[in-house]
């Protein structure tokens, strides 16, 4: 008997259960996995990849994905401990490690996540000073990620990074960061010329010590800085007279005044 002997209600009732059964073949990428609700119970682990068959109306299924999300925290107003208002916002890496709890225990656990990411930057951020956000921009990270993901394991996410994207100032704080600077490094310079100066000096005391044990040397200096001008032409030559020699003119000098009469 073949197919075309078959009543017409026969095969009516053959095409539509081929067309159920084709209608029941769903196809999950290697990413996914279905939570299929079965009369409204789950069907413990979740299935997939691959081929699975879905029972209509008796089976209902949720896709969920393991790929990693990418979570943009919007701009979040932070008054931080030492009265300084900032506009923050950040990225949240995050990926399902529990299809079935991802789908029974919340909502969205995206939506969720973000509400969790919100108010916890505005806890933690509200907790430091500027400078510490500014300079330990990783510590914090891994303090906000800490407890997001503690928030989110309840509900199968696991948070895998979170990253402090932009920090936003007010103009009247950009300037007085800009002074402290300015005067961090005037501050610097004044401490490497002073070090030079006493460097300086240091070298002057040692070549004056090694002079006293020569005094040649003091003259040799004198014909030294002579030549130095000689080679530049110039019309005026001042000459440094040594101290000794001018001690000798007083002393001839006096020797030579007669004594005062009485």
């Amino acid at each position: 008997m073949s197919v075309s002997d078959l009543p017409i209600p026969a095969l009516i009732l053959i095409a539509i259960v081929v067309l159920y059964l084709l209608n029941s073949i769903k196809i999950l990428r290697e990413y996914e996995r279905a939570v299929i609700f079965r009369l409204g119970r789950v069907l413990g682990m979740p299935k997939g990849p691959g081929i699975i068959l879905v029972f209509r109306p008796i089976d209902q299924f949720i896709r969920i994905s393991l790929r990693q999300e990418v979570l943009e925290v919007p701009p979040q107003d932070v008054i931080t401990r030492d009265n300084v208002t900032i506009k923050v916002n950040a990225v949240v890496t995050l990926y399902v490690v529990n299809p079935n709890d991802a789908a029974i225990k919340v909502a969205n656990y995206v939506y969720q996540t973000s509400q969790f990411s919100q108010t916890t930057l505005r806890s933690v951020l509200g907790e430091v000073e500027l400078d510490e956000v500014l300079s330990h921009r990783d510590k914090l990270n891994l303090r906000i990620q800490s407890i997001i993901d503690q928030r989110t394991e309840p509900f199968g996410v696991k948070v895998v990074s979170v990253e402090v994207k932009q920090v936003d100032l007010p103009e009247s704080m950009l300037r007085a960061i800009a002074k402290q600077a300015e005067a961090e490094r005037e501050k610097r310079a004044k401490i490497i010329h002073a070090d030079g100066e006493f460097a300086a000096a240091q070298r002057l005391v040692d070549a004056a010590t090694l002079m006293a044990t020569q005094p040649m040397t003091l003259q040799l200096r004198y014909l030294q800085t002579l030549a130095d001008i000689g080679v530049e032409k110039n019309t005026t030559i001042v000459f440094p007279l040594p101290l000794e020699l001018m001690t000798l003119f007083n002393k001839l000098s006096a020797s030579a005044t007669p004594p005062a009469q009485p």
